[in-house]
């Protein structure tokens, strides 16, 4: 009867264990390095574009699970996502394939989000954006 509870014990660790590196894990994301909310900068901000299982490229490049950063700077309402991004002097495009900047901003106060979109400028079906950061530049 020991070696049962064991058994079944160790065949449940194992379940949970692996149910911990199911799917859900890999999910893409992205994250924006460099700036944190309510903090004050001066300019230029380095800023470094992290992104989990996707692949970056350049803009052009049509391939599965791939795509290029944008920034929204100081926008008060997002952008249509079912249509390319415009470019403004609030959508920063980084189609190079770019996975940093150096951010010149004039003083005051500011918001920024990070978005990956397709090789078109469209954001993907389930948006890759971060969170608006606040921040303020002296």
């Amino acid at each position: 009867m020991i070696n049962v509870k064991k058994i079944v014990s160790f065949v449940f660790l194992l379940l949970i264990y692996s149910l911990s590196y199911s799917d859900h894990h890999k999910n893409p994301s992205i994250k924006l390095q460099g700036i944190e909310n309510g903090k004050t900068y001066s300019s230029p901000i380095k800023l470094d574009f992290i992104v989990n299982k996707m692949k970056v490229l350049k803009a052009g490049i049509k391939e599965k699970n791939s795509g290029h950063h944008h920034l929204l700077i100081d926008l008060k309402e997002l952008p249509n996502f079912k249509i390319p991004l415009p470019m403004t002097e609030n959508i920063f495009h980084y189609g190079k394939g770019q996975t940093s900047a150096s951010l010149e901003l004039k003083p005051g106060k500011h918001t920024i989000q990070l978005l990956f979109a397709d090789y078109s400028h469209t954001p993907h079906k389930i948006p890759l954006i971060t969170n608006k950061i606040t921040f303020f530049v002296k």
